[in-house]
């Protein structure tokens, strides 16, 4: 680095990319300051307490082996993981009767099922996942919806049944609001199909011991007053001699900064000189997610030789897992609500979620108890964030969006999940798109 040109950073935004770079920054002697919209670290990560001692993730969670980067900063910070308890049968409300059976996979039929993901690993195989704008046919591909290709490539009723619930799992998405070339990025970026929708050996195998915020929340510790909270920033103004970021409160000045924000906030920037391409376009939509904890004295549902699994054709909880804590004392239930789902629910009064989603829990394992916590997490509509597990690309979003995605801005530099191409949308691949910056601005002459 040219220590007299690069010697200060402002980031913005203290998610897992952020903190990551303004740490990997500050122990390289960038004076550093770091800019949270919140009133809180984490980004997308996000623990609520359910009891003494009794965390959980309200956000991102779930982790694997391959995930290397987080495994490192974990053991840098001292944090443990906990398996993703996954024992018993699993319940399933995709027809005219609820369904227990052992294992996960759907009581569907098993060769449309079948012909469906070899549809899709031929789709995920054929992606260049480091430059998917430069995949064979990329054109058509990021042309067409996933809606459109499964009207066209499913014919069986159990397959379209199924697909746009896979997609609602897997990445939180609307058939209808993604490309087939995005579609197929996502599954190759995390590992494929199989890996990404495993738990025991794959993406889904284990859980932050206490919580995923405590990663941020640690880093941030590190960094002590150079986090500056509820700092939402309104513009990004470079000269000659660096870079300017205007808070409501006040301005910050810099050699260079880093954004580590989804795209659809990073346009909401004012930007001068303004960006030769935005970071979105009219298709990118917000990840469709909204996340239902229902805690419970203890987790009954094992007695009764079930996993807490389930998957449903109707929602609001389009699946449930057992997110208890590993040292107990509740059992949490936690519902997944996504796609086209998420948005007429997160519609409803609060007293009318609670109520759907406790029916909802009562009718799939009939000997829960009430509830003693309901805690839902909407980001669809949560401001800082504009959706999660993360944005998704919609037709022509690769092509148009794709070349510039970690390309510098002058003295800005990007940062978050959504700009690396190893495990976009993950934990994992936002902490990677922060080392890449730190390298970037590290060996900039």
């Amino acid at each position: 680095m040219n220590a007299s040109y690069r010697t200060s950073a402002v980031v913005v935004g203290a998610g897992l990319a952020g903190l990551t770079a303004a740490a990997g920054l500050a122990a390289a002697g960038v004076e550093v300051t770091v800019l949270e919209a919140r009133d809180r670290v984490g980004g997308r990560t996000h623990g609520l307490k359910v009891g003494p001692n009794a965390w959980i993730d309200a956000g991102a969670a779930y982790l694997g082996e391959r995930h290397t980067e987080l495994l490192s900063l974990m053991a840098e910070l001292d944090l443990k993981t906990t398996p993703t308890t996954m024992h018993g049968a699993s319940r399933f409300a995709l027809g005219a009767a609820d369904t227990t059976r052992d294992g996960r996979f759907p009581p569907l039929n098993a060769v449309a099922l079948g012909d469906m993901f070899e549809l899709l690993d031929e789709l995920t195989a054929a992606v260049r996942p480091e430059a998917p704008w430069l995949t064979p046919d990329a054109e058509r591909l990021d042309r067409l919806t996933a809606a459109e290709w499964a009207e066209q490539h499913l014919t069986h009723p159990d397959a379209r049944l199924f697909f746009p619930l896979f997609l609602g799992e897997m990445m939180a998405a609307d058939p209808a609001d993604v490309s087939v070339l995005h579609l197929a990025f996502y599954l190759r970026s995390g590992g494929g199909i199989r890996y990404l929708n495993a738990f025991e050996g794959g993406a889904q195998q284990d859980r932050i011991a206490g919580g995923a915020h405590q990663a941020c929340e640690r880093l941030a510790d590190r960094l002590g007053e150079r986090v500056r909270l509820n700092q939402p920033v309104l513009a990004v103004h470079q000269d000659d001699d660096g870079v300017t970021v205007r808070t409501a409160h006040g301005d910050y000045r810099a050699d260079v900064a880093v954004l580590a924000l989804p795209p659809l906030l990073a346009d909401a920037v004012e930007h001068r000189p303004e960006l030769p391409v935005r970071r979105a376009s009219g298709r990118t939509a917000r990840g469709c997610a909204v996340k239902v904890n229902l805690v419970y004295p203890e987790p009954v549902w094992r007695e009764h030789g079930l996993s807490g699994w389930s998957v449903n054709a109707e929602g609001p909880l389009l699946s449930t897992v057992d997110d208890s804590p590993a040292g107990g004392g509740v059992g949490v239930l936690t519902g997944f609500v996504t796609g086209s789902e998420a948005h007429r629910y997160a519609a409803l009064t609060p007293e009318q979620q609670r109520e759907a989603a406790v029916g909802q829990a009562a009718r799939l394992f009939p000997m829960l108890p009430e509830p003693i916590g309901f805690r839902l997490t909407d980001w669809v509509n949560e401001p800082y964030s504009h959706g999660c597990y993360a944005a998704l690309f919609g037709p022509g979003d690769w092509l148009r969006l794709g070349p510039t995605l970690t390309a510098p801005h002058g003295r800005v530099h990007w940062a978050g999940t959504e700009t690396s191409t190893e495990y976009f949308g993950l934990m994992e691949g936002a902490i990677r798109s922060g080392h890449r910056v730190v390298a970037e601005i590290l060996n900039q002459a």
